[in-house]
């Protein structure tokens, strides 16, 4: 959509911080919801993150790398946070962060067990709203642990609602909202209301601390002195930190209900609790459960200091009651006129009113109601699930001077290799509770739906991975948290270009950023070649490469056969960034010559993939008997295709980029050097789609195609990608075909049985954990790529190549509306039907029969591959947010 429908506040705020006039960015959403656990937080012999820094030590245990918290907001660097806690008199623990189960755990490995939505953002979070839904019953903290550890793979998870904790609407709603007056005055707005039939009571407690910066011994960057906090009437507290100065924190009485007393502590570890050992100070980080859980008043510091601070709100609620509580963080220089009053719900309204004018200006008009809910609440969870991430693997593997020694084990453990990485950022990452870290393909998707609304985050997050603070010295990106080395498909330079080219306006290019990660891409680019290139010949054996437990064997370990795997993904990756850097490589030449040899390069090297992936051997990775791309086991100089027909075999369609003779007509070098090519080299060139197609008057239209299939293998892929029986679902494209639910590929190894079956839902694979499926599910990231590849291939091939869609039901389509179809296919997890039923929600009567609900949206890991039911991480708003591009293919007609 374009940017320049109107310069309203919000967009005014954005160009502000752009310019660093004002730093309204600062504050946001950046807090965890989970850092217990976290590989971070690990400092076992054996890399036990989950035993080493269990849920049970989260409430006493300071954190070393980050903080984590309830609906919580933090500063850009996690020094001041904030968050909620609760408590409903039955639990026994003061509810202040989510819980779920570990990855041992869980049937499905890793789950948060709470329910909680995003419902809105704007870009510099200046308005902030979140809902979290909390149970008057006890927590079942015991029986969500037992029961999913009870159930085998084969059995659905055991959920939050499944105990009946949320029946009768016995449930209390807890909405957090943030309205910034400026960069550094924040106001805060909670609202509880009693969904329940009965009255019942409810301890809020607004909560303020620092992050502990000054238990570990060190100096310098991100290691400040202890802050603190002090009283300043029963009312309100003053806290002051080295770094980010004087801020004052306020609360207004809630009406009809006592003033709450203001508690104070340390935000340290209670040692003697943990460790059985005294403690260094005598108020510590889990007093407020002590005092208000247990009763133990002495717990919490009565001198009116500390590092940790909460009002402490007790709230007799009706059935249907409903009380609103209002805070105000700002900093002295700062300081209102008016801290309330009805200026301060005006200042919301207006907020409000702002964030609907930004997204009315970059969503497409002609959405319906249902259509813009959805685009709203997948900005709002891509905007939340922005992180302060810290982790420099150097200082982490050597431990801290005023801490333990880590075990000599973990200098030889994992990321032992990335002593370079020095991570202390806001990152966007894929799920701030099951995945509190980033992933680097991951991230490359969130970047297409934030390009649309704040393309100099996009922007900067990109150059960030390609910083020498991330990328190793090698070349390579880091992957993830658990394991840096691994290999996630290289489509960086992908979301480099679609950002470039979408933030593209009126003739204004961001060419410095393409030359800044260009430059950089190049060197992963050689990364891949050096190390994933075995024998030289252009077949490439990348690792999992993202998809988990999609093939016959475990890619990331060495195979069970011997012997080594040609992967069609691996191979076909490599393609796609080829054209992708050759795209790059071209659109730079236009301005400066020297780019024109490396674009050179990079077609050969593409033209030389394609002869491999198609013709090595015989036919390469293809295979002619089925009309699909497989990967090929080759053993003591035999090779055996591994017949499993999956999204290994689509990746090849992505790798597809036009050509332009206009273009190529102002490249004198590139033009010269391509005709010779074509000219001497047609060994490699025989079987590559570069092609000049005649139009209906037989004139050439200018357009030259490069891709792996061929115009003839493409109707064959398609075929079976089209078909209802095969990849083909009502919500996007499977991940394997349904003909393996009948046929499933069985691998005998010395008497050891490799299986691949459909399973459209929770993996019932070890694989990887258990907790991700690529065996039938749905998965929005590829479904976008093939989508886009569609329209590649429509605006070169055109009306004259149709397909039938679906495959069999005599229909026939071009490949722009294929792409439309497919588009509207992937809305559809998220619309709701004639009933009101969301295909994502499942069978779930909540989200149809109860007002509460109906209006509220989860963004799944995947779906269903038969139902469309979300599964996996329930909050992983990153890469499903690119619905909100799918909606925008539907709308472009209209637009």
């Amino acid at each position: 959509m374009s940017q320049s429908r109107g310069l309203g506040a919000e967009a005014r705020r954005l160009a502000e911080d752009e310019r660093r006039d004002h730093n309204w960015k600062r504050w946001g959403p950046y807090l965890a919801e989970r850092q217990w656990g976290t590989v971070r937080e690990d400092y076992s012999p054996g890399g036990t993150s989950w035993t080493d820094f269990p849920h049970a030590h989260a409430r006493s245990r300071a954190y070393r790398w980050g903080e984590d918290g309830l609906l919580g907001i933090t500063d850009r660097e996690c020094r001041l946070c904030f968050a909620v806690a609760l408590w409903n008199e039955k639990d026994a623990l003061l509810k202040e962060r989510l819980f779920g189960l570990t990855g041992p755990q869980g049937n499905h490995g890793e789950d948060v067990k709470e329910e909680y939505f995003y419902l809105d953002s704007t870009p510099t979070h200046s308005y902030l709203e979140a809902l979290y839904k909390y149970p008057q019953a006890a927590f079942p903290y015991e029986r969500l642990i037992e029961e999913n550890q009870r159930r085998g793979r084969g059995a659905p998870e055991f959920e939050l609602a499944d105990t009946g904790v949320f029946e009768e609407r016995r449930y209390f709603d807890v909405r957090a909202e943030y309205a910034k007056a400026g960069p550094d005055d924040l106001l805060i707005r909670l609202t509880l209301t009693n969904a329940g039939p009965e009255t019942a009571r409810l301890h809020v407690l607004p909560t303020l601390w620092f992050r502990n910066t000054w238990d570990w011994g060190r100096d310098g960057e991100g290691y400040w002195p202890r802050p603190h906090m002090t009283a300043l009437s029963t009312h309100a507290l003053v806290a002051e930190h080295a770094s980010l100065g004087r801020f004052q924190w306020h609360a207004e009485k809630a009406e009809g209900h006592p003033a709450p007393p203001l508690l104070f502590t340390q935000n340290e570890t209670n040692r003697e609790r943990l460790f059985g050992v005294p403690n260094t100070v005598p108020h510590v980080k889990d007093a407020f459960h002590d005092a208000v859980v247990q009763g133990r008043r002495e717990a919490v510091n009565t001198a009116g200091t500390g590092t940790k601070a909460a009002f402490h709100h007790v709230l007799e609620l009706p059935p249907g009651g409903r009380v609103v509580l209002r805070l105000r963080l700002f900093s002295e220089a700062d300081a209102p006129a008016q801290l309330f009053g009805e200026s301060f719900d005006t200042l919301f309204a207006q907020r409000i009113a702002e964030a609907d004018e930004f997204y009315d200006s970059r969503l497409p008009r002609t959405l319906a109601p249902e259509e813009r809910r959805v685009a709203r609440q997948a900005y709002a969870g891509l905007m939340w699930t922005k992180q302060f991430y810290h982790y420099a693997v150097k200082p982490w593997m050597e431990g801290d001077p005023a801490q333990p020694t880590p075990p000599p084990s973990r200098l030889q453990g994992r990321n032992r290799d990335w002593g370079h990485l020095y991570n202390r950022d806001i990152i966007s990452v894929p799920d701030k509770w099951e995945y509190p870290w980033y992933a680097a393909w991951d991230l490359a998707f969130h970047m297409i739906p934030f390009a649309r609304v704040d393309p100099t985050f996009a922007k900067e997050q990109l150059v960030l991975f390609l910083r020498e603070w991330f990328m190793h010295p090698n070349g390579q990106l880091p992957a993830y948290e658990f394991e840096l080395s691994d290999v996630n498909p290289p489509v960086h330079a992908w979301a480099c270009w679609s950002v470039y080219k979408m933030t593209a306006s009126h003739g204004k290019k961001d060419t410095a950023f393409l030359k800044r990660t260009f430059h950089k891409l190049l060197l992963n680019f050689t990364w891949w070649v050096n190390r994933k290139d075995a024998d030289g010949k252009n077949l490439f054996a990348g690792g999992f490469l993202g998809l988990d437990n999609i093939g016959v064997f475990d890619r990331s370990k060495p195979l069970p056969t011997g012997g080594r795997l040609d992967q069609a993904d691996g191979t076909a990756w490599m393609a796609f960034f080829c054209t992708t850097l050759l795209a790059m490589a071209l659109e730079l030449a236009q301005d400066d010559p020297a780019y024109e040899d490396i674009a050179s390069k990079f077609f050969e090297h593409f033209v030389a993939i394609v002869d491999a992936m198609n013709n090595l051997g015989g036919t390469g990775l293809w295979d002619e008997q089925d009309g699909f791309y497989y990967d090929e086991l080759l053993l003591e100089g035999h090779a055996t295709p591994l017949r499993v027909r999956s999204m290994v075999g689509l990746v090849p369609l992505f790798a597809a980029e036009i050509l332009e003779d206009r273009r190529l007509e102002r490249l004198p070098g590139f033009s010269k050097r391509l005709r010779w090519f074509l000219e001497n080299r047609a060994d490699l060139s025989r079987n590559t789609s570069y092609l000049s197609k005649p139009d209906g008057k037989g004139c050439l239209h200018g357009h030259r195609l490069l891709a792996i299939p061929s115009r003839e293998r493409l109707l064959r892929v398609l075929r079976r990608v089209l078909d209802p029986e095969e990849f083909l679902s009502e919500y996007g494209i499977r991940s394997l075909s349904r003909v393996h639910a009948t046929e499933p590929l069985v691998f005998d190894v010395r008497g050891e049985e490799y299986r691949v079956a459909y399973v459209p839902g929770e993996s019932d694979s070890g694989m990887f954990g258990g907790n991700s499926n690529w065996r039938g599910p749905v998965w929005f990231p590829l479904n976008y790529l093939l989508i886009e590849a569609l329209e590649r291939y429509h605006h070169f091939y055109g009306e004259s190549f149709q397909v039938e869609c679906p495959t069999g039901s005599g229909r026939m389509m071009t490949l722009a509306q294929v792409a439309r179809e497919l588009s509207a296919r992937l809305s559809r997890l998220f619309l709701p039907d004639a009933s009101g039923r969301r295909p994502c929600h499942g069978d779930d009567k909540r989200f149809t029969d109860n007002p509460d609900w109906r209006d509220l949206v989860l963004f799944h890991e995947y779906f269903h591959g038969d139902t469309g039911r979300g599964l996996g991480a329930t909050h992983q708003t990153g890469w499903t947010a690119l619905v909100v591009q799918c909606l925008e293919e539907l709308h472009k007609a209209s637009e």
